[in-house]
């Protein structure tokens, strides 16, 4: 009985065993493999983020480069590098180092 409905109303062209085959195909490969539409889009928003992320770093590095410069160049940025950074001093001084409560 099914049968016969399915033939009455189902096109012979789709219920061709190689049509069939096709589609289970097309399935598997969009929905079900390793390479799927989803992966895909993940995939490409996972490289989206890590480009964002290497022109940060390449960005940062171009700016340490050149306070690296300025540091070789100049002795009084190097002075004040280094007070500020590392709180180093010379020998007659005396550090003093105030806190700002909020």
């Amino acid at each position: 009985m099914i049968l016969k409905l399915a033939k009455k109303y189902i096109p012979q062209i789709i219920r061709s065993k190689y049509v069939i085959a096709f589609l289970i195909f097309y399935v598997w490969l969009f929905f079900g493999d390793q390479h799927s539409i989803w992966e895909r889009k993940e995939n490409e928003s996972k490289i989206e983020a890590l480009e964002k992320e290497k022109a940060y770093y390449l960005d940062k590095i171009e700016k340490d480069k050149k306070r690296i410069h300025e540091l070789k160049t100049n002795k009084e940025n190097l002075e004040k590098f280094a007070r500020e950074q590392y709180l180093m001093k010379k020998k007659n001084e005396d550090i003093f180092i105030f806190i700002e409560e909020d």
